[in-house]
């Protein structure tokens, strides 16, 4: 029998993107919702990091055509940065809905981050129609509920 094991570092390396990468396209996408432009200094301030890192991932979006740096530190995304953008914010919320489904305890929001950037888009897609299938049957959330506490 042929083994298919990797380790988890060769999975990833599949990824267009690097987890950070993901990480400043994703909150680009959020802050352009709002304007439809940011600038350096409200990324860092978002993703609770220093500007010039955040200058160092301007350059590399920008070189896979993902964003456009425009005058006066404008940061707009392209259309493909805007499509990925969307993607992975909507990854985001999907894996978020489905950790508050399980009423996990914690930083939700830190969980989420550790699982998104793990999970292919199948897998992602499957979790969202749970999530509306809860959301539908709210019978059948509420006995699962029941049955969380009594195994708490």
């Amino acid at each position: 029998m042929k083994n298919n094991f990797h380790t988890f570092s060769k999975y990833i390396k599949a990824n267009i993107l690097t987890i950070s990468e993901e990480d400043y396209l994703e909150m680009i996408y959020r802050l352009c919702l709002i304007d439809n432009y940011t600038r350096v200094s409200d990324i860092a301030k978002a993703l609770n990091v220093k500007p010039p890192s955040v200058s160092i991932m301007i350059k590399k979006l920008f070189n896979k055509n993902l964003i456009k740096h425009i005058d006066y530190g404008v940061i707009q995304l392209t259309e493909a940065g805007r499509k990925h953008g969307k993607e992975l914010f909507e990854r985001h919320e999907s894996v978020e809905q489905f950790l508050k489904l399980l009423n996990i305890k914690g930083n939700i929001l830190e969980e989420t981050e550790k699982i998104e950037h793990t999970l292919s888009s199948d897998t992602i897609s499957k979790i969202k129609l749970l999530v509306a299938f809860f959301a539908e049957k709210e019978e059948i959330l509420t006995a699962f509920n029941h049955y969380l506490k009594e195994k708490e």
